[in-house]
């Protein structure tokens, strides 16, 4: 059986890009906001959604982490990871709209 491509390059660029603006719409524009991924993949996806909002607001939005790995309802089925650490970005998130990024 051979692997099938879901999405091509272009195709997760322009995903990327919409995911972006739906982000920065919902906000009205990138000032205090903050995305924290829940690891493992929702922090790649974070990073690359700030590089993108980076882009087209001209600013830079932090990034940083948030394992919610011992609040999951479904640890009992589930096979569990070590926590990874929390990491909030240096401005802190008092006051800040936050979105939070999971795959």
């Amino acid at each position: 059986m051979s692997a099938r491509t879901v999405l091509h390059e272009a195709d997760i660029s322009r995903a990327l890009t919409r995911i972006a603006h739906e982000i920065l719409e919902s906000n009205r524009g990138a000032e205090n906001l903050v995305l924290l991924g829940i690891p493992t993949r929702g922090v790649t996806l974070a990073h690359r959604l700030s590089a993108v909002i980076g882009e087209i607001a001209q600013t830079a939005v932090p990034v940083g982490a948030l394992d919610v790995t011992l609040f999951r309802d479904d640890l009992a089925k589930q096979p569990t990871r070590s926590p990874r650490p929390t990491d909030i970005p240096a401005g802190g998130i008092d006051g800040k709209t936050l979105s939070l990024i999971h795959i």
